[in-house]
């Protein structure tokens, strides 16, 4: 049981307590996507993730402010510092200015983000916004030694920085090997070691995205920009840095570089990784071409799809697997998170309408069964602190569901529900659906559409099945299903 919140730490490879005091103020920040291309499920994955602990520490009573970054500039091909720019890449593909593309897919990005309602961050900043601030650390890095220049570029120098330093220690790869593995690149890069990495690049004739600089025109590198936001808007230290597994190196270990070479601190006490979305067995990557969009799963476009998926069903397939967990995107497990999904939020409905109903007043409520909800209950915030466990916590809140379906069948009744078990399993259904877990309940028929329940039901009195089955999906593309009783027909969400 985990009474207090417990978060896996990628610095200490352990489960730790976030032994931060309540109601204090801490920093997050999480590396957003480059934005040359559609959102997938990898930046979906990223966005839940980091919305679902947003949303519970917000819940805990911390003070958050939420830093996600967006990468429109800097990024190359090649994460050995070398190929072109991604976004610049793009916009040669696509015939239009580099930031045009990086606008067009910021836009396009958002929205993503909102249709699965993941909350804005507190503060959302641009690479290209924070160009003064990038040259100011790379002076101060090559005040103290800590880089050289050549040839108009600004390269880190990891080997100087390892005289009092260990670079890798968050990945766990050590220098002797980064050097022995990359040593077949000496002579054909300007760095003086393969491990060092570039903090501004000079530009080439026909590079668009330049800046000037004391070096020449030029553009920052993709490291220096995360460094230098998160120090703008969390200061040195903050409490916890986030991103994708495949971003631990060489990304996260250069922003640890830099910040401690510019500061002499580790810029983050938890460093939070989440693992990442597989498609055909492999890793998706854009660059690979296996990748699969947001639009593509919403809409149903693509082959491996059978049908377009709500963008809840989507965030439920993302939350069912825990965080640091692969998780591999099929046809048939969206199906299944659709049905999952559709449970659960009956469940909800059920437990709104039985909350409508008038209280009852037990003489002699089922202790067992009261005692067995709030159980229950507490259990759903046990698995939310150990570790954001999602499909633990999504396991309790089907046992809880399978009270609520009970009590709508009239298998228990009010009145065998004592008055804090009640509340209990209402508030936690309630808060852990909607406040936590982002999900919403969609609105309730209007009269169109229960005027189409009630032909509905005539149509099938008068066995006009013709009738019936036009009726029926018309319902279903509201995102509702209809169920034939004895006494009448009733309706539920189906997504």
């Amino acid at each position: 049981m985990r009474t207090s919140l417990h978060l896996y730490n990628t610095r200490s490879r352990k489960v730790e307590l976030f032994s931060y005091p309540p109601q204090s103020s801490i920093g997050i920040y999480v590396c957003g996507p480059t934005v040359y291309g559609a959102a997938h499920l990898g930046h979906a994955r990223s966005g839940i993730t980091f919305d679902l602990l947003f949303r519970y520490l917000k819940y805990l009573g911390y003070q958050v402010t939420y830093i996600r970054n967006i990468t429109d500039v800097g990024h190359l091909v090649s994460d050995l510092d070398q190929g072109e720019d991604k976004i610049i890449a793009q916009a040669t593909k696509e015939k239009r200015h580099p930031m045009a593309v990086a606008q067009h897919y910021t836009n396009s990005y958002r929205a993503d983000m909102q249709l699965l309602r993941v909350l804005p961050p507190t503060i959302e900043p641009c690479a290209t916004g924070h160009i003064p601030e990038q040259i100011a650390m790379v002076e101060k890095l090559l005040a103290k030694g800590l880089a050289y220049l050549i040839n108009g570029s600004v390269y880190f120098d990891v080997e100087a920085y390892s005289q009092h330093h260990v670079y890798g220690s968050l990945s766990g790869r050590k220098i002797e090997e980064l050097m022995t593995g990359t040593r077949h690149l000496t002579g054909t890069s300007e760095k003086r070691h393969p491990a060092d990495f570039a903090l501004w690049k000079k530009a080439d004739q026909e590079h668009i995205m330049r800046w000037a600089s004391p070096w020449g025109e030029g553009f920052p590198g993709w490291h220096l920009e995360c460094t230098a936001m998160s120090h703008q808007y969390l200061g040195p230290q903050f409490a916890i840095h986030g991103g994708g597994l495949d971003l631990t190196f060489p990304h996260h270990e250069c922003e640890i570089a830099q910040a401690i070479g510019l500061t002499g601190k580790e810029p983050a006490r938890w460093w939070m990784h989440h693992n990442l979305v597989q498609l055909n067995d492999q890793k998706m990557s854009k660059s690979a071409g296996n990748f699969i969009t947001l639009q593509q799963v919403f809409q149903g476009n693509h082959p491996l799809l059978s049908q377009g998926y709500h963008p809840m069903i989507v965030r439920f397939f993302l939350l069912h697997a825990h965080y640091r967990s692969p998780i591999v995107c099929t046809d048939e497990a969206l199906q299944r998170a659709a049905k999952q999904y559709s449970k659960l939020l009956n469940s909800w409905k059920i437990s709104q309408d039985l909350n409508q109903q008038p209280p009852a007043n037990p003489n002699s409520p089922n202790e067992k069964l009261s005692s067995a909800i709030i159980a229950t209950s507490y259990a759903c915030y046990d698995s939310l602190n150990d570790d954001l466990n999602t499909p633990q916590l999504l396991a309790n809140l089907f046992e809880l569901s399978r009270y609520i379906r009970a009590l709508h069948r009239g298998e228990y009744t009010r009145s065998q529900v004592s008055q804090k078990a009640w509340k209990q399993l209402h508030t936690t259904y309630d808060v852990l659906m909607g406040e936590i877990l982002g999900f919403y309940l969609p609105p309730k028929p209007t009269d169109l559409i229960q005027l189409l329940i009630k032909q509905y039901q005539e149509a099938k009195q008068q066995k006009d099945y013709d009738q019936v089955d036009i009726i029926r999906h018309a319902l279903q593309q509201e995102g509702m299903a209809v169920q034939d009783n004895l006494q009448n027909v009733t309706w539920s969400y189906q997504l």
